[in-house]
Formats: C-alpha cells, structure tokens, sequence
C-alpha cells in the first residue's frame, strides 16, 4: 500500500510550479500525479520518492497536505489491460473513487494508482487474480 499526498493549492499562476520547486530543491521525485482544479483552488494528487519529507517541506512552506492510502497496480501495456482491472473489481463489488497512471521504473510497465474505500481488500483481490500491487 502507497501513501499518496494530496496538496490544496489555489488555482492561480505560477502555483503548481512553485509546489514541484520545493520537491526539486529536497530532492524529492514525483513518480506519478494528477490535478484537479475547481475555480480558487485545486487539489494535487501525488505518489513521491519521500512522502514524510515531501509533507515536511510543503506544510513548511504553508501548503494544507494530507496523505490516503492508494494501492499502483502494474498492468499490461496493450488494449484492454485497464479495463480488466476495473472489471475484476466491479465483479467483486469494489467502488473505484479515482485513478491515474504511473509506471513502474524496474519493469517499465504501466501502474494504476487507485483509490477506493477498502485499499485492503483491493490489493487482496487483485494479488488473487495475478496482478502484481506494488
């Protein structure tokens, strides 16, 4: 299980730059992320190399940050491969909140980052299916 971050930044110029700035500047990678944006402000979604360290920094910096559990699930790369995960979940009941995607630097294969309800209970079913929860 992962540990992503979730930063609430105001929607305006210059913001999500400054917000990578500081992870750059304590060494911090980003290995995969998404936005959401409403009219003031945005909430960036983030699985990072540090996450203590990246929370540190960033409340230090005077951003609000939280962290959720999200469960990356390597897949295929080829048609489909998505869309079998997602069936393997609604099959068994499982809400998917949201995704985005990531990959897997040792395999070089594409990882869903997904967050649901019961983290556990995703990883159990998926590990039981063959797929690979990093």
């Amino acid at each position: 299980m992962l540990k992503q971050i979730s930063i609430y930044a105001e929607n305006k110029k210059g913001c999500l730059q400054s917000i990578t700035g500081i992870l750059c500047q304590n060494g911090i990678n980003i290995l995969g992320s998404v936005t959401n944006d409403s009219a003031e402000y945005g909430i960036i979604r983030m699985v990072v190399s540090d996450t203590e360290k990246c929370i540190e920094v960033l409340k230090g910096a005077g951003y609000i940050c939280k962290t959720t559990p999200v469960i990356a699930v390597e897949c295929q790369d080829e048609v489909g491969a998505f869309d079998k995960i997602l069936k393997t979940l609604f099959s068994s009941n499982i809400n998917v909140n949201y995704t985005y995607l990531s990959f897997n630097r040792e395999s070089a294969r594409p990882i869903m980052v997904i967050n649901t309800d019961d983290i556990k209970a995703v990883e159990n079913i998926l590990v039981n299916k063959g797929y690979n929860c990093i």
